[in-house]
């Protein structure tokens, strides 16, 4: 089992990961605002499928990967930061997009649609495997037993950190778009706070040793 204190650790990084903006968000955001809370939920629904995809999927990769081959912690702690670095990134970068800007206009779809489409933009989604793949191994250590079972405790664990986020989102989704609607200034704001804790994230993760 991994200590307590690098769930807490992990829980908090998941946490900062999840509220970063990228295609899952966007799409259960416009979802919700244009069709309501059933909607966005059975997006959301479909979104945490495609998760339990990718953990099943990265933990047998990881428990391969992390015995196959000599290197490949520190290949995979590189990919962690360049990817936290490009979120950063993302948050910051001039012109961005408040993600509550949707378009109203967006065709009202049905709910095997709209579960079928949250499953595959999660699946579909190179990030999400880039994220477990080089994020993962930074909690994970042999003499806390199989590789395979940790991958597991550490999916299973962000999930839950998703999916209770998510479900706080589109619960408030309507609220929070009227609400930077009318004060742009607390985006700039959200948007330099994203960048430093994942600046952060990233370079712990760079500095981070071999287990």
């Amino acid at each position: 089992m991994i200590p307590i204190h690098d769930l807490i650790f992990f829980i908090i990084a998941a946490f900062i990961l999840v509220i970063s903006p990228g295609p899952n968000m966007i799409y259960l955001i416009s979802r919700t605002i244009t069709q309501g809370r059933k909607a966005g939920l059975t997006s959301l629904a479909g979104v945490i499928c495609g998760f339990l995809f990718h953990i099943v999927m990265v933990s047998f990769g990881l428990t391969a990967v992390l015995f196959a081959v000599p290197y490949a912690y520190v290949v995979l702690k590189t990919l962690g930061t360049v990817y936290l670095l490009y979120l950063a990134y993302q948050a910051i970068k001039p012109n961005s997009k408040n993600i509550f800007e949707v378009d109203q206009n967006i065709s009202i779809d049905r709910p095997r649609k709209l579960f079928t489409v949250g499953f595959l933009t999660n699946v579909l989604n190179p990030k999400v495997a880039v994220f477990y793949l080089s994020f993962f191994p930074q909690f994970i250590k042999p003499q806390y037993g199989s590789i395979f079972t940790q991958s597991l405790e550490l999916g299973v664990i962000q999930v839950f950190v998703s999916f209770s986020i998510n479900f706080i989102i589109v619960l408030t989704a309507a609220q929070a778009a009227r609400f930077f609607a009318k004060n742009p200034t607390w985006i700039k704001a959200q948007k330099w706070f994203m960048a430093s804790v994942l600046g952060f994230l990233a370079i712990k993760m760079a500095l981070s040793k071999a287990k």
